[in-house]
């Protein structure tokens, strides 16, 4: 069975026998984890290795891990600083923020891969130009070169640590301040402003290896009608052709408000797949999970089967075992301190 175009939610920490029906549909093709799936890191363990073992090849299991406000596993998982601290640590030494965001990039991946997890949606490539609150913090910085840098040495760490990285919110959620789980953003800039700042972040993380990334659920008005992971100029003849991505684009969650553009939660699916999306994600709608699923039983894509499957986690130590690594050690020491004090200079 090969993976599906799917990515699904579960309601609590453990599978229910419905939950494993619906993940055994030929169209699901993973599963986003949530704080409400979290317990312990041993029942983590358990839980993502039943999720594997249900099919072969393995359904894939992600989960937003970035740090600060958005970190769904806490207790048990070490607590990360927002991306905004390394841009905080950067003006005062770019050199030194670059080696911690490594350090802190590969202290994410390697727990999470240690549980089996297989990749966090992250990092975020937005530009905070002080404008999106449900952005802020979660940006590296203000200036797109900045963001750019850090989010490539975070994701060397990744790597690092054998897990991919997912870039989002393509091709820039920093420009709005509506907030598209509640409401539609439109983002009235033309495409020349967009180019120079915004898709900057992405161009070079692309050039650098990214594997992923999730598009906006934002409308560019000036530039295309249709919400940007619905949307074939932004996904084809941008972010495929001009920009030369031949990673996997995962569409952002379509039971978000912003998405309802997009119709039925089966129309939303075969709107952002027809875009140029590899794989859909249905969360936290059960009813709407099932309709996509029903929708798309017959749905083949060999191009992005493949792009897919380089997305499952590699090489992975034992929690135990990484709880001796120096780096693990280093890197859990590095945000103790800034814990202490957030706006520390790190003497590194």
């Amino acid at each position: 069975m090969s993976h599906g175009p799917v990515m699904l939610d579960l309601q609590g920490p453990a599978l229910t026998d419905e939950e494993r029906a619906l993940l055994n549909h030929p169209a699901a093709g993973g599963v986003i984890l949530f704080s409400r799936n979290y317990q312990s890191p041993q029942q983590l363990e358990g839980l993502v290795s039943e999720i594997h073992a249900l099919r072969s090849p393995p359904l894939l299991v992600a989960v937003d891990q970035e740090g600060g406000r958005v970190q769904r596993f806490r207790d048990g998982f070490t607590r990360l600083p927002p991306a905004a601290w390394f841009g905080q640590l950067g003006r005062q030494n770019g050199k030194r923020a670059r080696a911690v965001a490594q350090k802190i990039g590969w202290l994410m991946a390697a727990e999470l891969r240690s549980v089996g997890v297989d990749f966090s949606f992250a990092p975020v490539l937005d530009v905070n130009f002080g404008v999106s609150q449900v952005i802020g913090d979660r940006a590296f910085d203000h200036r797109p070169v900045v963001v750019a840098e850090l989010a490539h040495a975070w994701m060397q760490g990744v790597h690092e640590a054998g897990m991919a990285a997912v870039g989002k919110h393509f091709p820039g959620h920093g420009g709005v301040s509506a907030d598209s789980h509640c409401e539609l953003p439109v983002d009235l800039r033309p495409l020349g402003d967009l180019m120079m700042e915004d898709l900057l972040p992405f161009q070079r993380m692309i050039d650098y290896g990214m594997e992923g990334i999730m598009p906006a659920h934002v409308i560019y008005r000036q530039v295309d009608p249709a919400l940007a992971g619905f949307s074939r100029y932004w996904l084809q003849e941008v972010l495929r052709k001009q920009l030369g991505f031949q990673g996997v684009i995962f569409s952002d969650d379509l039971t978000m408000a912003a998405a309802e553009e997009g119709g039925d939660f089966a129309q939303r699916a075969r709107h952002a797949l027809d875009a140029g999306c590899d794989m859909v994600l249905v969360c936290n709608n059960p009813i709407g999970a099932a309709e996509v699923l029903d929708s798309l039983v017959d749905y083949r894509d060999p191009a992005a089967q493949m792009r897919i499957i380089r997305m499952h986690g590699r090489r992975a130590q034992r929690r135990e075992k990484l709880h001796l690594d120096p780096r693990w050690k280093e890197a859990v020491e590095i945000i103790a301190r800034y814990e202490e004090n957030p706006s520390l200079d790190l003497d590194l």
